[in-house]
């Protein structure tokens, strides 16, 4: 098994560096290319959305990006780490602190409390303090009156915000959204909205919003257009307020 690289003394100026990155899935007879040599950069600290339509590779960039999906070529660096030279055990380790997941479907453990469901994954990770960061997230999002109710207890987006404690309480360096406000209405996902952005704003990390919605896109600072695999357009937004 190859092991993560250790996070380097001085950061490396980019979260992320990929070159030709390609993903092709199906039988070796009938293979499909779903990503076609992505070549992208992500400064430290930017915010960034991926706006496209279904199917248009956004969703499995993102897989690839954190670890989640090995890619099938190309050169992917990941926080100073190599991912492409790792295997899939490898890559769970250097995901671990480092890359924080917030998903349409909340994935919150139905046997665990709020409070265990944000302070299991750092325990696993040998973490000493983590119910105390656990508890100081959930108070962070508004839920420090719900740390012992279980997700059947808890509203659609007190569960998101459940999942956004369990994702920035390890203080990640790269955190990736997708489609985090797909099961909520129209309020609460624009409060979710509010919440993820001034979370990581406060904690500096980079951002990387997956989403069809061109109004949540214009947000970031930096809005990338998939079609076909491929990114289509790179472009700065001006407006962009989140990095405020």
């Amino acid at each position: 098994m190859t092991s993560p690289s250790k996070s380097p003394a001085n950061p490396p100026r980019y979260a992320i560096r990929a070159r030709d990155l390609t993903l092709v899935l199906g039988q070796a007879s009938a293979p499909v290319e779903i990503l076609r040599g992505i070549d992208l950069d992500v400064a430290r600290g930017e915010v960034l959305a991926l706006l496209g339509p279904s199917g248009s590779g956004k969703s499995s960039l993102m897989a690839v990006l954190s670890g989640l999906e090995q890619a099938s070529g190309g050169t992917l660096e990941v926080a100073g780490a190599d991912f492409r030279a790792m295997d899939e055990d490898a890559l769970a380790l250097a995901r671990r602190g480092r890359i924080g997941i917030v998903l349409q479907a909340f994935h919150l453990l139905p046997t665990m409390t709020a409070l265990e469901n944000v302070a299991t994954p750092m325990e696993l990770a040998g973490a000493p303090d983590a119910r105390q960061r656990a508890e100081a997230e959930l108070q962070a999002v508004g839920l420090g009156h719900r740390l012992h109710h279980y997700p059947a207890q808890l509203s659609g987006g007190e569960q998101q915000r459940v999942a956004l404690a369990r994702a920035i309480a390890p203080r990640p360096e790269l955190i990736f959204a997708d489609e985090p406000t797909g099961n909520l209405d129209v309020a609460t996902g624009e409060a979710i909205v509010e919440l993820l952005f001034a979370r990581r704003a406060e904690t500096g990390a980079t951002l990387i919003v997956i989403t069809h919605d061109p109004a949540l896109a214009r947000r970031c600072q930096r809005v990338l257009t998939m079609a076909d695999g491929n990114i289509a357009s790179d472009t700065a937004e001006a407006a962009g307020s989140a990095a405020a």
